[in-house]
């Protein structure tokens, strides 16, 4: 085959490779999609528990964009997010009433855990758990909520 028919076949087959990338980040990212609270599953110590909430992730380069919606306790709407790589790495965060950045470590496949910080301090530290059937994902984690009280949370979420 001629040096300019192999550059033209290689051509065509990364063509045909590339538009797989996306679905090869959510191999990789389980919890790439969308996830809604399950508020019967979760237990909020103290409460009260939000009305509801919606987490978003997309793959970002070597990391996901997060955006986490919904309706709080009192009725007023919600969002947070944030874009951040697995590195430890503190990224900032917009929206939170407790945090202004946050850092991700992968453990496994399946398991993120958070810290969020305000103004440099550690007011969350979270563990993220997708099942293995990708189909719930379980938060565990000690935080400060917005009146500065400590909580000791788990919430589940079920993927749409």
């Amino acid at each position: 085959m001629q040096p300019v028919a192999r550059m033209i076949v290689v051509g065509i087959v990364l063509a045909l490779v590339a538009p797989a990338t996306p679905s090869l980040a959510q191999a990789t990212l389980p919890e790439i999609g969308t996830w809604e609270l399950n508020l019967a599953k979760s237990k909020y110590d103290p409460g009260p528990p939000p009305k509801s909430s919606t987490r978003t992730y997309e793959a970002a380069g070597q990391g996901v964009k997060y955006a986490v919606k919904g309706i709080d306790a009192a009725g007023k709407p919600t969002l947070s997010q944030f874009t951040a790589n697995f590195d430890g790495k503190d990224y900032p965060m917009t929206g939170s009433a407790i945090s202004d950045t946050v850092s991700l470590k992968r453990i496994d496949t399946g398991t993120v855990e958070t810290t969020q910080k305000k103004a440099g301090k550690v007011v969350a530290v979270t563990t993220r758990v997708i099942s293995k059937d990708g189909k719930v994902m379980t938060v565990t984690g000690k935080t400060v909520n917005a009146q500065g009280q400590p909580t000791n949370n788990v919430t589940v979420y079920d993927k749409k």
